[in-house]
């Protein structure tokens, strides 16, 4: 690990792979509708940052794992925090759908 890692962000190739891995896990894109149509990652639910409160209605066991991303990780982040007030506990935030290499879709 080098100095300046913990500068870095969370790793969403990573956050995608192990997303991926886990099942029954939803994996949320917390970016604008407008956003999410110029591309997102195949399986994501849109569900923008400021309407969380949506989230209830296709995630409704609190403790299904949850997979956040937006475009820099700073709304994944804010989500990652408003999804814990609302109670739910098993919450990741991947990042940002900006520094992904893999797959999107339109």
């Amino acid at each position: 690990m080098g100095f300046f890692d913990f500068l870095k962000g969370p790793d969403i190739g990573e956050g995608v792979r192990e997303y991926n891995a886990t099942p029954g896990a939803v994996l949320l894109d917390v970016r604008t509708p407008e956003e999410y149509r110029e591309g997102h990652i195949p399986g994501s639910k849109n569900v923008p940052l400021q309407s969380l409160d949506k989230v209830t209605s296709f995630v409704n066991n609190q403790d299904t794992p949850v997979f956040v991303y937006c475009h820099s990780g700073a709304r994944s982040a804010q989500a990652v925090s408003v999804l814990g007030g609302m109670g739910y506990t098993n919450i990741k935030n991947i990042g940002g759908i900006a520094a992904y290499a893999g797959k999107v879709e339109h």
